[in-house]
């Protein structure tokens, strides 16, 4: 199984569609996982063309998301129960944030976003994991997304480019 991972796309604000990069993943997804701040609704629209897609929303998601999608959800993959959150709020870390949400839930990883800062480690047996963004690096010197591979071990990486047309 080839989950694609993304999070903080912010279209059409930083780009007017996903990177080719992303795109080629994406037609090979057995699974998408976005972790908020699409922005619009029909960013949501534009992944289902490639599949099956599970999102949250972010801070900065259109109204028409929050009636579509929750704040968080839990996913079954393989077995496997994965977190998604956006990550964003007061206090705490964007990781920290992340990791509440899931107080009391059996999850084996945690997929967030919000820091656009890509993550992969892991805290008490619960896999952390942060695509970054495909569209917005800030700070960072790529743009990226993330992959998780179940077959069947788990496999989690971070796709990097340069250019996010």
């Amino acid at each position: 199984m080839k989950i694609v991972v993304v999070s903080d796309t912010h279209i059409p604000k930083r780009a007017k569609q996903f990177p080719q990069t992303l795109i080629h993943d994406l037609e090979y997804a057995d699974l998408i996982i976005h972790a908020g701040d699409w922005q619009t609704l029909e960013v949501f629209h534009d992944l289902c063309q490639y599949g099956r897609v599970v999102g949250v929303t972010g801070n900065v998601d259109s109204p028409e998301l929050g009636k579509r999608l929750n704040s968080r959800e839990i996913v079954q993959a393989e077995g496997m129960r994965i977190g998604v959150v956006h990550g964003h709020g007061t206090g705490k870390t964007t990781e920290k944030r992340a990791m509440s949400a899931f107080v009391g839930d059996r999850v084996d990883c945690i997929i967030f976003g919000h820091s656009h800062i890509p993550v992969l480690k892991n805290n008490s047996g619960i896999v952390l994991f942060n695509p970054g963004s495909a569209t917005d690096k800030r700070r960072q010197k790529q743009y990226s997304h993330g992959i998780i591979t179940i077959n069947p071990q788990v496999e989690f990486r971070h796709i990097f480019y340069s250019d996010k047309d």
